[in-house]
C-alpha cells in the first residue's frame, strides 16, 4: 500500500511539474476591474502584481482546498458535538455503574465480588 502512494505521489508531483513549466508565461492579477479603478476613495484597493500563469494556477488550487476543508469541518460540527455529548454520557454511565457495583458488593465476600466483576 505504501509503494501505491508513492507511485501516486510521484504523478502528482510530475503532472504538477509538467503544468508549471507548460504555463510559466506572465498574467497580470488586478484587485478590481478597470471601471472600478477610476472611482474616488477605493483607489488604493487597486492592486496590480504580475505572476506566473502556473502560480495562479496552483493557488487557486490550495484556496479551493482550504474552502472545502473549512466548509467541511464547520459542517461536521454537529457530528463532533453529538460524539462529544455522548462520550461523556458514557464515561458518567461507567462510573454510575462502577459506584454501584461497589455498593452492591461491599457486603460480600472479596471471592464472589471478584467473580460477579468477572462475568
Amino acid at each position: 500500500m505504501r509503494y501505491i502512494r508513492y507511485a501516486f505521489l510521484a504523478a502528482l508531483a510530475v503532472v504538477l511539474i509538467t503544468l508549471a513549466l507548460a504555463n510559466r508565461g506572465s498574467v497580470t492579477l488586478n484587485t478590481l476591474p478597470d471601471g472600478l479603478m477610476s472611482l474616488p476613495g477605493i483607489d488604493w484597493l487597486a492592486i496590480s502584481i504580475e505572476v506566473p500563469l502556473f502560480l495562479v494556477i496552483f493557488a487557486g488550487i490550495v484556496a479551493g482546498l482550504l474552502i472545502g476543508f473549512i466548509w467541511e469541518w464547520l459542517r461536521e460540527y454537529k457530528f463532533r458535538a453529538d460524539a462529544s455529548a455522548k462520550t461523556q454520557q458514557v464515561k458518567k454511565l461507567e462510573r454510575q455503574l462502577k459506584r454501584t457495583q461497589a455498593e452492591r458488593d461491599k457486603d460480600k465476600d472479596e471471592v464472589l465480588s471478584i467473580l460477579d466483576q468477572a462475568s
